[in-house]
């Protein structure tokens, strides 16, 4: 397991509060140009990724989910996410890990989502 996953003592961080909050901007960018190969939504908006942990370092450690456990891109798509956040500008190392606990349902899914498959 990554140490940039491990929860931090409490210091001062080497990133300010204005370049974290840009730095994930970029990331949420980055993680929107992947999409679930099956719904015409982008992983970030149909609640697929469950943790992003940015080190000082900008090493980021991604938790993630797939719609179903037999997901037929279940071998790839930790790899599109990991490629996907490679593109960011001073990223550091990239750790994608895949859970399916808890299960994904879609109620994770953002309202943009819901509205983009009429699901209300």
């Amino acid at each position: 397991m990554s140490d940039a996953a491990a929860p931090q003592t409490p210091q001062a961080s080497a990133l300010s509060p204005e370049e974290l909050d840009a730095f994930t901007s970029k990331l949420v960018t980055a993680l929107k140009t992947v999409y679930d190969p099956e719904i015409p939504v982008d992983i970030y908006e149909l609640g697929l990724i469950y943790k992003v942990d940015v080190a000082d370092n900008k090493d980021v450690a991604v938790d993630m989910t797939l719609t179903a456990p037999n997901c037929p891109v279940a071998g790839e798509m930790p790899g599109n996410v990991k490629a996907a956040l490679e593109t960011v500008e001073g990223i550091g190392e990239v750790t994608v890990n895949m859970t399916f606990d808890p299960p994904w349902t879609p109620d994770r899914m953002s309202e943009e989502a819901k509205l983009e498959l009429n699901m209300f």
